[in-house]
């Protein structure tokens, strides 16, 4: 496909602040540079998006990804819902905008099967949205698994070097206690290893967060640590992987990661245990990538920004980190 990446980028909830931030990364030379871009969503709407940026250029309809013309006048959009947006309303959730959304993720995954581009970008969706529109998903993730037809999956969140994947995402505090078992932590490592190492990254330097305080405390504050977490440490390091030997301290593990680079990245036990420390270093730069699907896939590590959907003061830095990341992977794979 030609030294230059293609890039699906889908529209994201069309309500919120996705067309905007995407012609905004578009017109950033930077970008251009690294990256050839099609939008899956709706023509008009990205139109839209230019009248409200005030961003220089236009949209070019395109009916297959073969048509793009990647110019620097004009950004290539392929038509993927048929639903009819003009009546949208920005900053509300609406089904319509659900099913615009969902539209555009199964068109960037199912070109990504099949080889017409090399990566899918996706900006936010509605988690809500998505529900009315009867797509009964917790997400992003989810979703992409389901239509992937992958089991194993994890989301690996990135700002910068710090990066860190989950053993659970998208569900009760409670479910992800009873969700670490060993097996899941030792296919989280895996995956974890395997996608640094298509970063560039030759000798992975992994952590396994504990789930407990102090680790548990040799079992006086629980004992996962020592029956599941422990165990796949254990077979992980069997396998050859550089992994730290015993379970880090939730407390301390991020800040080794962060302040020493002791490590390449940190394998955390559930979603906020990861998310938190990863959107205090980096909000505006952080990047979603889900691993274990047999395309990449990149995303902003933010939602639908509905506080400045319609305004044009959406920043797209963390559109642009994604954008970045799917090229490293792509052109790592």
């Amino acid at each position: 496909m030609g030294e230059k990446p293609i890039l699906g980028v889908t529209m994201g909830d069309p309500s919120g602040s996705g067309s905007e931030i995407i012609v905004k990364a578009w017109a950033d030379p930077a970008v251009r540079e690294m990256a050839n871009l099609v939008v899956l969503g709706d023509v008009d709407w990205m139109g839209k998006a230019f009248a409200i940026t005030g961003i220089p250029g236009d949209v070019r309809p395109i009916e297959r990804v073969s048509d793009a013309a990647f110019g620097p006048d004009a950004l290539d959009v392929l038509q993927v819902t048929g639903q009819d947006l003009s009546d949208v309303v920005y900053a509300r959730v609406q089904a319509k905008a659900g099913q615009g959304a969902y539209d555009a993720v199964i068109a960037g995954v199912d070109l990504a099967l099949a080889g017409e581009i090399d990566a899918l970008v996706t900006s936010a969706l509605n988690k809500e949205a998505l529900n009315l529109a009867g797509h009964e998903h917790a997400g992003h993730t989810e979703l992409l698994a389901e239509r992937c037809g992958s089991k194993g999956v994890t989301m690996m969140l990135a700002a910068g070097a710090f990066r860190v994947t989950h053993v659970s995402t998208h569900c009760s505090l409670r479910e992800a206690i009873e969700r670490v078992k060993a097996d899941r932590i030792l296919a989280v490592i895996r995956l974890t290893e395997a996608a640094l190492r298509q970063m560039g990254i030759a000798e992975p330097r992994l952590a396994v967060a504990g789930l407990n305080p102090h680790s548990g405390e040799g079992g006086l504050f629980g004992d996962e640590e020592i029956r599941d977490i422990a165990p796949a440490i254990e077979q992980a390091r069997t396998e050859g992987f550089d992994v730290h030997p015993i379970p880090v301290p939730p407390d301390t593990v991020f800040y080794l990661m962060a302040e020493n680079e002791a490590f390449d990245a940190v394998v955390a036990m559930y979603h906020d245990q990861g998310h938190i420390p990863t959107k205090l270093i980096g909000f505006a730069e952080g990047v979603n990538i889900t691993l274990g699907l047999p395309i990449i896939r990149t995303s902003v590590d933010h939602g639908t920004n509905f506080g400045k959907a319609g305004k044009g003061t959406a920043y797209a830095t963390s559109l642009i980190a994604a954008i970045r990341a799917a090229v490293e992977l792509a052109q790592g794979r």
